[in-house]
């Protein structure tokens, strides 16, 4: 029978990275809820990289076997709108209770409130698994991940009352963008006025493009300062689907993701309890809920990934043309060979960079509960940095990978891959989102680029490769770095913010592809039977790239803009 986890060892692989015995050891901390007598904890190392194994193989058979055999269906139903409230696609609501029933909730909690306590890289490998099963799911069963932001930022009361609900499979949504802000949520003008008489807060107004926007537990951004119009007036909200108060208005017909609502929502007088503290709500708070919501997209887009190599891999060993399978035909293979790199690429920063998530985010937990010591302090600091510099290059590059490799499906079915019949055109029609919500690619451009000004990225690269055992592969990368490093000094000596920002996607692209080459490089050293031929593939993609852009960004200044400006 079909397994989504076990069917590609490559996702098992990063369970052995060297990094998960320190990420175990302090997401356990110490194995103490074993000592507390919870019957399911892990009492040692071994017996936690196996729980995480099942937990995989559980999730990769509920993938396979469920959720994508119910895919098409979904996506032809879509969700509907009955007296105002979201009405999920049948086969949905079948994807929901057996999830549910397997147990696939609560993934991140502690095990304190009923949670699996998981750390994000086992959330990132069963968020891409269910996505290459079905995207849209993904995207409801993956909000979860909201409670993140509740459990950080909330009240121990507020974690008694609602991650327990969570634990049990109820949904969640965040409610941030509006119909006048979108991208610039300093925008956000939904408003929350406190209820003296009732002693709570009272939410007013619409939200748009709400993902699962009718779920169960909203969190939701909202303007608590009278008078203010930035986002120093902004707030979190907890919202409670059962108290009413809110109407889904209109769900949106998309062109993809179809099992996924849409939402826009109206609040009138709904109750809400605040989350956190007042005025908090966009500097801090949805912060947070973005970069984890931009690693889960990271996710997302490599089951997509993997899903559309593995269409086009059985098309084209199947198709036959002119005497001959299609994949032994040059152009075919090669399409394939970088189908796979860019997946496997993409596979090992996503997991790099949810190491770095739980490395700081675990210190963060225990610093709740005693002082750090010096040297913790300095690893929290450390991996807390490289999170936030890596998040955007996973989100970002595998986003656009996804819909690469889509498109690249629909090519080796050829005109079949136009025909509905075939699941490659769904791929491509999921994956276009991937790089829009949740921050746009050049959102995350935005986001590394002071990364790649400060020498951030520079000296990430000459760790890894002080690192990486020496190598053919290794030493065609040294000059690329070099290359890299000419570039953004010219850059940073343009003295033109202009031209900093016109370039800064070249850049960011050679940033991606070189780190990405450094990750594979380590990857195929540990398994080559894995990685070996996607190294040596996806190096050669980074030089024909990293020269190009370098050379253009070498020959770029500032009189050149006039050329590209629109009229």
């Amino acid at each position: 029978m079909a397994n989504y986890y076990t069917d590609h060892p490559e996702i098992a692989f990063h369970l052995e990275h060297p990094q998960m015995k320190r990420l175990v050891e302090l997401r356990e901390k110490n194995y103490e809820d074993a000592q507390k007598g919870i019957d399911y904890a892990p009492v040692d190392f071994e017996d936690t990289i196996e729980n995480y194994r099942r937990i995989l193989e559980i999730t990769g058979d509920v993938a396979a076997n469920v959720i994508e055999p119910n895919s098409e269906s979904v996506d032809l139903e879509g969700p509907h709108l009955e007296n105002n409230r979201m009405v999920y696609a049948s086969k949905t609501k079948e994807n929901l209770d057996v999830t549910r029933k397997a147990g696939l909730y609560g993934v991140s909690m502690p095990r304190r409130y009923g949670g699996l306590n998981l750390p994000s890289v086992v959330f990132s490998m069963m968020s891409e698994i269910i996505s290459a099963s079905d995207a849209g799911f993904q995207n409801i069963w993956s909000l979860q991940s909201c409670i993140d932001t509740l459990y950080e930022f909330g009240s121990e009361e507020q974690r008694q009352k609602y991650i327990p609900r969570i634990c049990a499979g109820e949904t969640m949504s965040m409610d941030l963008t509006e119909p006048d802000a979108g991208s610039d949520l300093q925008r956000v003008m939904l408003k929350a006025t406190f209820d003296e008489k009732e002693n709570c807060w009272r939410l007013n107004g619409v939200k748009r493009f709400i993902t699962n926007g009718d779920s169960d537990i909203h969190l939701v951004l909202a303007r608590s300062e009278e008078g203010t119009k930035d986002g120093r007036g902004l707030s979190m909200f907890i919202y409670d689907k059962r108290n009413g108060g809110v109407d889904v208005r209109h769900i949106e017909h998309k062109l993809g993701i179809h099992g996924s609502p849409t939402c826009e929502l109206t609040y009138k007088n709904a109750k809400a309890e605040l989350c956190g503290d007042r005025k908090m709500g966009l500097i801090k708070y949805v912060m947070a809920l973005m970069n984890g919501a931009r690693l889960g997209i990271a996710a997302q887009s490599v089951g997509v990934e993997q899903e559309a190599y593995n269409e086009g891999l059985a098309y084209a060993r199947e198709r036959a043309q002119f005497g001959q399978k299609i994949i032994q035909f040059p152009a075919v293979y090669d399409m394939l060979s970088r189908m796979k790199a860019k997946l496997d690429a993409g596979r090992s920063l996503l997991y790099q960079t949810a190491r770095y998530v739980d490395l700081y985010k675990s210190l963060e937990d225990i610093q709740r509960d005693r002082k750090l010591t010096p040297e913790e302090r300095t690893e929290m600091k450390t991996y807390s940095r490289l999170a936030d510099a890596f998040t955007p290059i996973a989100k970002g590059m595998n986003s656009e990978y996804a819909s690469q490799n889509a498109y690249d499906a629909i090519s080796i079915h050829g005109g079949s891959g136009f025909i509905m019949e075939y699941k490659s055109q769904r791929l491509y029609r999921d994956a276009r989102i991937f790089s829009i919500y949740e921050g746009t690619t050049q959102l995350q451009v935005v986001a590394a680029v002071r990364y790649i000004t400060n020498g951030t990225y520079l000296q990430v690269m000459r760790d890894m490769m002080a690192k990486t055992s020496e190598c053919e592969l290794k030493s065609r990368v040294a000059p690329l770095i070099d290359l890299y490093e000419k570039a953004v000094a010219y850059v940073n000596e343009a003295n033109s913010q202009e031209v900093h920002d016109f370039l800064a996607r070249r850049l960011y692209d050679m940033t991606c592809e070189i780190i990405m080459s450094l990750l594979i490089i380590d990857d195929a050293r540990r398994a080559p039977e894995l990685f070996e031929k996607s190294a040596n593939v996806y190096v050669r993609m980074t030089e024909e790239d990293v020269c190009a852009k370098c050379y253009y960004v070498m020959h770029f200044t500032e009189a050149d803009l006039a050329s590209f400006r629109a009229e």
